[in-house]
């Protein structure tokens, strides 16, 4: 008896509470204390960048590069997606790719690269200084290394995967893991462009 009391209790003080607020399907970071800059930066165009360039856009950043066997190609078909799904609204939202491998991303390099992907997409390439105190300014990790293969060794880069969003005011509001579904970074966009 008690039991049915306690559940019909339960049900009840539930009835009472407020709905649950419409929450992003991505990895909120709303008031997260870092990724507020970046310095130092070129575009595939030669053009000097800072992440204050794009406000008034939702910015999607990920730090990748063009040798990337896997990780990186496979990010920017997902936001090639996103974009096309997004019609108008994608002239609203800027995706950026910038290199940690700076010795051989060529603005020239970038410029063929990102464009394979979607006309509008922006490489950013800097001196590894630069590169280096943008991984620690997004809490990213990038290490060269060398590979083993049957044909010897070859260079590779081991680096954090997964892109973080800015709002058109420019803070950083969501981190899309690698595996993050189209469908969901799409809701997630319009979400934070609503806001704005």
């Amino acid at each position: 008896m008690w039991r049915m009391l306690l559940v019909v209790l339960v049900l009840a003080l539930a009835g009472c509470s407020d709905p649950p607020s419409e929450r992003f399907r991505n990895v909120e970071m709303t008031g997260a204390d870092f990724g507020r800059e970046l310095k130092g930066f070129r575009d595939h165009h030669g053009n000097p960048r800072t992440l204050a360039d794009f406000r008034g856009k939702a910015v999607v950043l990920f730090f990748g590069y063009t040798s990337c066997p896997d990780a990186c190609p496979t990010t920017l078909v997902r936001l090639a997606e996103v974009m096309a799904k997004l019609g108008d609204v994608a002239s609203r939202v800027q995706v950026l790719m910038l290199t940690v491998d700076p010795q051989r991303d060529t603005p020239e390099r970038l410029a063929a690269y990102m464009a394979g992907f979607n006309p509008s997409f922006i490489g950013l390439t800097g001196d590894l200084a630069a590169t280096e105190a943008a991984a620690r300014e997004f809490k990213a990790f990038f290490s060269r290394g060398k590979q083993a293969h049957n044909h010897g060794e070859s260079e590779s880069i081991d680096h954090s995967v997964g892109a973080y969003v800015l709002d058109p005011a420019g803070k950083i509001r969501l981190y899309l893991k690698d595996d993050a579904s189209v469908e969901g970074v799409v809701s997630d966009l319009k979400r934070l462009l609503s806001e704005a």
